[in-house]
């Protein structure tokens, strides 16, 4: 299905070099200093680079060490089985699954027309109008700065939420308070940040957490099923109980409601594309370890649940449960061990740790190449990188103390963590938008990648945006009725307020100052890429191909329009 051919592979090299161009670094483990370059002042300043350590299981391992399906449906399992039980679950992982492989798609072929740590922001400067491009590019890359964070703190938050309900497990007398669960929320994040403050760490923690996480799932699903093995479910209750207990009266509703759950689990499928500087032929492996972290997590996430499931012996004793971790009191129920229980709720943990550490290596390579096209306020401290620890150090300090103040939300409002997570869908899917719709400006006539699905990457652009625009909708919604200051949905607010601000720094700062080094080399792109496609043009017109073939057709209508 891709296009491997030689066309594929002339555009692919080109990709490459521009990507070369415009690179600042390299990769995180190793420092190269080596090369000089004056700043403003004309004084000699070292330019550091980052070398290429990371590989594709290593990238796979940052994409699905970060997304991590069948974990993500633990942590956030209590939402799901309140908005529909069971079958919400099991379906919206089908539903959820085939929507993030088109997200997948659309995500994959940018990145192999366009690899770049920037992703989704880069592509929208290369891809809007001329007369726009600039605020599109700046809007789209401050929604999936916002993503990131808020990825990361809904993300510590579910970690939090588990350590204090293995507590309560083995504590019955023990009612947590959110309280509990925000100051382990705060030593827990301290504590994680440190992993990602030194670089040569953070390929092996990678590609580590890939294991630990399939381990995981392989040792808890054979323990469950073992120990439950002839007291299973029936399949009417795993696939067709539906449980409601959101307070809204239409069941459709409270399906969509429950939807957060698998979304959540799916999401941050762009974290492998700010990895580019860091990988060899990044336009063939960005967009391979994205649709293989979609499949993983399917497999995953689907198997586990089902399992659990089957396993589960009491759903009303789980909803009545004050643990606050419903897979916590699963495995209890399976088991009729705490013990137990608290040691597969240890392997989820070790797993849930390579999440946490993979979400702050995301949004520090994106704050750290959003900032060095000036887009964040003080852009100048966070698009350096420390040559001591080879990492941008500043860029993930900042983004981790807005993680902490973030925090503060869960202190307002008892379903705080729906709302982090509807934050973290919500903002990333408008950045994914941005360059999709600009694309389908284009009619996708672009030079693209080796990795190209034609028709299938137009259905999925569609998918897309539809996806976007029903899930800003309807996941907005209160998760309960009746509504009250304390249940309130608050990531409207958020998402207006920050849009607000977006709007007001880009009117007094960052149309002056932001993407000026792209904006210089706009011009020496666009002949570069005229003079690629002039290449395939006459190699295709070497090997005797008509002048009626689509493909030249196509390469003629391209130059023509940007001629």
């Amino acid at each position: 299905m891709m296009d491997i051919d030689m066309k594929g592979d002339v555009l692919s090299t080109t990709s490459q070099d521009l990507h070369q161009r415009h690179s600042h670094i390299s990769v995180t483990s190793s420092i190269d200093n080596t090369n000089k370059k004056p700043s403003n002042d004309d004084q000699p300043t070292e330019e550091v680079h980052l070398r290429k350590s990371f590989s594709l299981w290593s990238i796979l391992g940052v994409g699905f060490g970060l997304t991590n399906s069948w974990f993500g449906i633990s942590a956030s399992m209590i939402t799901g089985i309140t908005s529909g039980g069971p079958m919400m679950i099991v379906y919206g992982i089908m539903i959820i699954a085939a929507i993030s492989i088109c997200i997948g798609v659309s995500l994959g072929e940018l990145s192999s027309a366009y690899p770049h740590a920037g992703g989704q922001f880069y592509w929208t400067l290369k891809l809007a109008p001329k007369k726009h491009k600039r605020f599109a590019a700046y809007l789209c890359g401050s929604f999936a700065y916002a993503g990131s964070v808020f990825t990361s703190a809904s993300t510590t938050l579910s970690v939090a939420t588990e350590l204090v309900g293995m507590y309560a497990l083995t504590h019955p007398d023990f009612i947590p308070q959110r309280w509990h669960v925000f100051v382990c929320f705060e030593i827990l994040h301290a504590f994680l940040m440190i992993f990602n403050c030194y670089g040569k760490s953070l390929p092996l923690i990678s590609s580590s957490s890939l294991y630990i996480s399939l381990l995981s799932f392989f040792t808890i699903t054979v323990t469950i099923l073992a120990c439950s093995s002839g007291k299973f479910n029936d399949a009417k209750f795993v696939f067709a109980t539906f449980y409601n207990e959101t307070g809204w009266k239409n069941g459709v509703m409270a399906f969509i409601m429950g939807l957060i759950n698998p979304a959540w689990s799916f999401s941050c499928l762009d974290c492998a594309t700010h990895m580019a500087f860091e990988v060899e032929k990044p336009e063939r492996v960005i967009p391979t370890a994205i649709i293989g972290t979609v499949c993983i997590g399917f497999i995953t996430s689907f198997c586990y649940v089902i399992s659990m499931f089957f396993s589960l012996r009491d759903l009303d004793a789980l909803l009545s449960s004050h643990t606050g971790a419903p897979i916590l009191d699963i495995y209890n129920q399976a088991l009729n061990n705490k013990g137990g229980a608290i040691f597969l709720g240890c392997l989820v943990l070790f797993t849930s740790f390579g999440c946490v550490i993979a979400c702050h290596t995301w949004q520090a390579r994106l704050c750290w190449s959003f900032s060095r096209d000036k887009g964040l306020p003080y852009a100048h401290l966070w698009s350096k990188i420390n040559p001591s620890v080879g990492v941008p150090l500043y860029a993930h300090l900042m983004s981790c103390a807005w993680i902490a103040v973030i925090g503060l939300l869960y202190l307002a409002s008892s379903t705080a963590f729906n709302s982090l997570i509807t934050g973290c869908i919500s903002f990333l899917l408008l950045s994914y938008i941005i360059p999709v719709i600009c694309l389908l400006m284009k009619k996708r006539n672009i030079k693209h990648g080796p990795f190209w699905l034609g028709k299938f990457g137009l259905f999925s652009n569609i998918v897309l945006l539809g996806w976007t625009l029903f899930a800003i909708v309807f996941f907005s919604f209160p998760p309960q009725l009746p509504v009250t200051k304390d249940n309130m949905n608050y990531v409207s607010v958020v998402i207006v307020g920050y849009f607000i601000y977006a709007v007001l720094y880009w009117k007094f700062k960052g149309v002056k100052e932001f993407n000026s080094l792209e904006d210089d080399n706009d011009q020496d792109d666009e002949e570069q890429e005229l003079d690629t496609i002039n290449v395939q043009r006459e190699s295709s017109t070497d090997d005797n191909v008509s002048d009626t073939n689509p493909e030249l057709i196509k390469i003629d209508e391209y130059v023509t329009s940007k001629k």
